[in-house]
């Protein structure tokens, strides 16, 4: 009963979620698009507002005697100014008038376009941000009606940021990963990594739903509290019940809550960063020789394939492939386990590979 109601309020989440207007959607979900220094696009546009101030004025000031003062006295180069000022932004006090056909003919050939570009420039700043708008929330519609079979990192911050390095490293597409995180500026650093971003409390439904966790393929909890990942994970899968998620925990007397909750795998950060500690002591080498596995890019790396047809009956130490382990029926047996003696069709091989190799 409990499991229906929750069903049918993350239902009712989802409907509310897909009527909401993409441009209502721009402050919470972003993909990622060049970025120009918001200052940098002031002072440009501050520049060409100058350039066309004092090239009116410089006009101005060439024909000032075909321009009449109330004062009755000859225009100095401050009263030009003062003309291609109020000229420019339209205010017309009208105390300097061009009464000469020249001065008229210059007005409506050059002054006048120059008022229109100044104007052009001045209103620029916030067309531009209106269109950028614009053009984040089309982005968004499209991406929300495309997404599919992504990663969601929730959480970006050392766990985070290293498990997308090593997925990129791996070969997935920036694009194919959506991050999930409550912090701005960790956000603004997976924006500049080129990655999608949503900001908002994943133990939400709908925030994950806004990340496409209900279509993804895998989902990383890699949140710095064990409490949050359990209740993250349960969310989760709640969601997703065919994602495959990786959670990472603190300690491991809370590694149970996060299987019991949904989590398909489980990785306790503190008890294997004390492992490679001790073992650092003794055998250093063996300690760079992990980091390199670990570490798509570079020297070695474990992969995952199938069994071919040819090595169908034959035994996974008998491979040319250095062999770890056989995954049969979704359950890793170790390589000397008698029960994989024998490979199946079905079986994948956990490996080690070269860095380049297919």
């Amino acid at each position: 009963m409990a499991k229906g109601r929750l069903r049918r309020r993350l239902e009712a989440i989802d409907e509310n979620l897909a009527a909401k207007p993409d441009s209502a959607l721009v402050d919470y979900l972003h993909i990622p698009e060049k970025f120009v220094s918001p200052g940098r696009r002031i002072a440009r546009r501050l520049v060409y507002a100058l350039t066309a101030l004092f090239l009116a004025v410089f006009i101005v000031y060439l024909d000032r005697d075909g321009y009449r003062d109330v004062r009755d006295g000859p225009l100095t180069f401050l009263d030009c100014l003062y003309y291609a000022t109020v000229s420019l932004s339209t205010t017309g006090y009208g105390d300097i008038t061009p009464f000469t056909e020249t001065a008229r003919l210059v007005n409506v050939l050059v002054i006048t376009p120059l008022r229109v570009a100044f104007l052009i420039v001045l209103v620029g700043t916030t067309v531009e941000t209106l269109t950028t708008a614009s053009r984040q929330a089309l982005k968004i519609q499209r991406w929300r009606n495309s997404v599919r079979n992504h990663t969601v990192v929730i959480g970006y911050g050392t766990k985070g940021r290293t498990a997308v390095a090593a997925m990129i490293g791996d070969g997935v597409a920036p694009a194919d990963i959506v991050v999930v995180d409550t912090d701005q500026t960790s956000l603004d650093r997976a924006n500049a990594a080129g990655l999608v971003t949503v900001r908002g409390d994943a133990n939400k439904s709908d925030v994950l739903r806004l990340a496409g966790a209900q279509h993804a393929n895998s989902i990383i909890v890699a949140t710095n509290s064990d409490p949050t990942a359990v209740l993250v994970t349960l969310t989760a899968r709640e969601l997703a019940p065919k994602a495959k998620i990786i959670a990472a925990v603190r300690e491991a007397e809370n590694q149970h809550l996060l299987r019991q909750s949904g989590a398909d795998s489980v990785v306790v950060s503190s008890e294997t960063a004390g492992r490679l500690l001790g073992i650092a002591t003794t055998t250093p080498s063996v300690v760079e020789m992990i980091e390199d596995l670990l570490t798509p890019d570079a020297g070695f790396a474990i992969a995952e394939r199938e069994v071919e047809h040819k090595e169908v009956g034959g035994s996974p130490r008998h491979l040319p492939d250095i062999v770890l382990g056989v995954v049969r029926d979704g359950k890793l047996l170790r390589v000397d386990d008698p029960d994989v003696d024998a490979l199946e069709t079905t079986d994948r091989l956990l490996y080690v590979r070269a860095t380049g190799e297919d």
